[in-house]
């Protein structure tokens, strides 16, 4: 026992003392090897090694950055900041990171809760930079006097210090989005949402609830059918891989605890529109509406909610005249539309932006009007210039001579810039396809006639159709991933870049730009749709649909785990409910 209390006491000493030089303990105990390995941190060493400054030479030369959110963007940005001369501050309502495309899997027992779940103190421990977290909600943020307003989020006597104030040197606003109800009556008080890992839970006890409650035997058979009618509104990923979800768990799992009610159960999916999925090609669209026909989910386009009591939904058919129908129900989930959180609302009337959707960014990912303030996920959108705005800028920049015309070597030197400046170029390029921005004289009159040179209205007409491909990013967690890392990347070369500049030229202005401005690049999508299937459009305009794709879903959404623990327990629920199948307790 003594050997294995050593072995005990150099364990923790390696995950005490990360610091320590890569070393191999091989200790011989009663004729058994047991091993101890510990990997330093290089970065860590480095920085042992530096000038050891005193705490008001530190707070000098360290800037502040405040994280608010811990979602998609805020914990992508947290994971790649390796700039050790900021002060990280990060401040959420909730103290781990979600992975939010397992949620629909969390609400039938497939996957466990805390499988999909990381502490955030897990991942900034692991940091070279000094980061900070705290367990509050964001309630007003002053740009002007750079500070942030925050609320404790544990409920416990804290002596009326429940409110603080943080001051930054610079913002990360990180804190995603709210379910836009589009004030339709009863949402909020009838619906389940599916944002967060507690929804999720709570759906999944009253899906349980619902068939307890149809079991009872004073229970009449009307009222059984509405107890066990899902709602499911909105039919886009979320609400279709949800739908297909409760189909697998009902008819895999439930149905053989509750035998007696299983021919009462039904589920139906409500869009607005004509189809569901219309963000994915037309031949997953077509795929998933007659596989669901197929598997007995009724599917209702064209049936727009307009109110919710806490029996009835009450839908406009679109498609009929607009005449109003009801629908009884056991359970409703809303899961359509994006809103803005109340205080990014007053923030955004500070700033001049009152009138919009969400907070506007330039491309850069710096909030319009705040030099220090940088938005990503779903709380932001970027507000990218078009090309004709500054048409007559680009012109005077690419006429080294001044002499008012554009020489083919001209306009071909300023190409990479006016591409890298403004995306929809290389978008409308693709949509032409044209190889480069030289094919875009060919539909020049004059160039087209053999004329060497181009005046304004030439160079007008070669660019007039390219701001026709401008387009919102989605609100996905993928977009805020890559938001998040770019964002870190800027971060971590912010002084080498000042006096480095490599971003596109200024074209309104002098120099280059420090940084190239942000490019998301699509790896692709998925819709679970049950029964071991899967649909997936990837890059290329490639759609692969059916039981090969699912096995892709499962080994993509296993490598995007951010831990290894992560890894492990969300393949460990999927062994086990191939082998025991749903867990469908009520817990």
């Amino acid at each position: 026992m003594r050997g294995f209390a050593f072995f005990d006491r150099v364990s923790r000493a390696f995950h005490d003392y990360p610091s320590v030089p890569k070393v191999l303990v091989v200790v011989a105990v009663s004729g058994c090897g047991l091993v101890a390995y510990a990997e330093a941190n290089p970065e860590r060493k480095l920085a042992s090694s530096a000038p050891v400054l005193t705490s008001a030479e530190v707070d000098n030369k360290k800037k502040k950055v405040v994280v608010l959110g811990t979602g998609w963007a805020g914990t992508s940005f947290l994971r790649n900041l390796k700039n050790p001369d900021y002060e990280v501050h990060v401040i959420s309502p909730r103290n781990y990171f979600a992975f939010t495309p397992l949620l629909p899997s969390v609400t039938c027992g497939t996957v466990e809760a805390r499988s999909i779940v990381e502490p955030i103190r897990n991942i900034a421990r692991k940091k070279t930079v000094d980061v900070q977290f705290s367990e509050a909600a964001c309630l007003k943020i002053d740009a002007v006097n750079q500070k942030i307003y925050c609320r404790s989020n544990v409920e416990n006597n804290l002596n009326g210090q429940e409110e603080f104030v943080v001051d930054y040197d610079y913002l990360i606003v990180a804190v995603g989005a709210n379910v836009n109800t589009f004030n339709t009556p009863g949402v909020v008080e009838n619906c389940h949402f599916l944002k967060e890992v507690e929804d999720a839970q709570k759906i999944r006890r009253t899906v349980i609830d619902c068939f307890e409650r149809a079991s009872l035997p004073t229970v009449s058979d009307e009222e059984k059918k509405r107890i066990l009618h899902f709602a499911v509104v909105g039919g886009g990923p979320t609400g279709v891989e949800f739908a297909a979800a409760l189909h697998d768990f009902v008819n895999e799992d439930l149905v053989k605890l509750y035998p007696r009610v299983k021919d009462l159960v039904k589920i139906t999916l409500l869009e607005a529109g004509d189809h569901i999925l219309n963000m994915f090609d037309k031949r997953i669209t077509a795929f998933a509406e007659e596989k669901f026909q197929r598997d007995g989910i009724n599917v209702k386009t064209g049936s727009m909610v307009v109110k919710v009591t806490e029996k009835e939904i009450f839908t406009k058919e679109l498609k009929n005249g607009g005449e109003v129908s009801t629908m009884p129900y056991g359970m409703a989930l809303w899961s359509t539309g994006v809103g803005t959180r109340p205080f990014i609302k007053d923030f955004m009337s500070q700033v001049g932006q009152a009138n919009r959707r969400v907070l506007a960014t330039d491309e850069w990912l710096r909030v319009e009007g705040c030099d220090k303030v940088y938005a990503i996920g779903d709380c932001a959108t970027i507000n990218q210039r078009k090309v004709m705005e500054d048409i007559a800028a680009i012109f005077r920049k690419a006429d080294k001579d001044n002499s008012g015309t554009l020489t083919v070597e001209e306009y071909k030197a300023a190409i990479n810039d006016i591409c890298e400046r403004y995306p929809q170029v290389q978008l409308y390029l693709k949509s032409k396809q044209m190889k480069n921005m030289v094919d875009l004289l060919k539909e020049t009159p004059d160039v087209s006639k053999g004329s060497a040179e181009l005046n304004i209205e030439d160079f007008k007409t070669a660019l007039s159709k390219v701001d026709s491909q401008m387009k919102n990013l989605p609100a996905t967690g993928q977009v805020a991933a890559q938001q998040g890392v770019y964002l870190a990347k800027c971060f971590n070369r912010m002084e080498e870049c000042e006096k480095n500049p490599e971003g596109p030229l200024r074209f309104r202005g002098e120099g280059r730009h420090r940084f190239r401005p942000f490019r998301y690049k699509h790896l692709g999508q998925f819709a679970p749709l049950g029964g071991e299937q899967t649909a997936a459009q990837l890059p290329g305009d490639w759609v692969s649909i059916g039981h090969s794709s699912q096995w892709l879903w499962y080994s993509v959404y296993t490598s995007k785990q951010v831990s290894w623990r992560n890894r492990a327990l969300v393949v460990t629920d999927w062994a086990r409910r191939f082998i025991w199948g749903r867990d469908s307790s009520r817990i």
